[in-house]
């Protein structure tokens, strides 16, 4: 048998220690160890509860190059506001880029700073939200709400989301009787962009899509109110929709 007090007096000045810092894709979280080796083996290892930020920081930023912009727990309100940025940054390019691509070559800017102290990305849904609003000066946090609006409110007072996932489309979805007294096909950007209305049965399923909801009135809703009053006879379908 050899003793460790063998070891140290004859290969100690040898040893090595070192502290490692790695991802663990099971958990999806870090693990830091603390070694003591020769050569190969490891004469001692233990758990490091406080690895260096700046070597974690580095591992969170290399796991998000590898797997992705998707592999952040972005829930929904991050989400739509990246997707209203998106469709901003259509418009104009004052806005800046929230695409995969920019993000992930901007990590150092906007995604390091608020993983300081993170050990996994489930800690992060609520700083990815004030992450977005971060790329942004002052003039353009008081314009976002203003120009790419999350909510349509309908002429009953119904609050609708506004779907941005197809930034050349914002749409929404609402049942059709909560336009009636809807003259004009709801906007945004200022009244540059018309929204695509997907106008919804009372079962909630679709029966027309437009952009131009004075045409709508005018024209198709005839035939559609003729088809929705023999399906759905207990709801209001009035000859004046306006």
């Amino acid at each position: 048998e050899i003793s460790r007090g063998d070891i140290e007096m004859h290969f100690g000045d040898q040893f090595e220690r070192d502290e490692i810092v790695e991802w663990t894709t099971a958990t999806r979280r870090i693990r830091a160890r603390r070694r003591e080796r020769l050569g190969a083996i490891v004469l001692n290892e233990e758990r490091l509860s406080d690895p260096d930020p700046r070597a974690v920081t580095s591992v969170l930023l290399d796991v998000v190059r590898r797997e992705g912009i998707a592999s952040l727990p972005w829930r929904d309100e991050a989400r739509t506001k990246r997707e209203r940025l998106a469709f901003l940054r259509t418009r104009n390019s004052e806005w800046p880029d929230v695409s995969d691509d920019a993000l992930l070559a901007t990590l150092d800017e906007w995604l390091a700073p608020i993983l300081a102290g993170r050990s996994s990305f489930a800690e992060l849904p609520g700083d990815l939200d004030r992450a977005m609003m971060s790329m942004l000066d002052w003039e353009q946090r008081v314009r976002l709400d203003r120009l790419a609006p999350v909510h349509y409110v309908a002429p009953t007072g119904t609050r609708v989301a506004i779907d941005y996932s197809d930034p050349s489309a914002p749409s929404i979805s609402i049942r059709l009787q909560e336009m009636f007294g809807g003259r004009a096909t709801p906007t945004i950007d200022g009244g540059a962009v018309p929204l695509t209305v997907e106008l919804l049965s009372p079962a909630r399923r679709p029966v027309q899509v437009t952009r131009d909801l004075a045409g709508f009135w005018a024209g198709s809703y005839f035939d559609v109110r003729r088809d929705l009053r023999g399906r759905y006879p207990k709801h209001v379908w009035p000859e004046d929709p306006l």
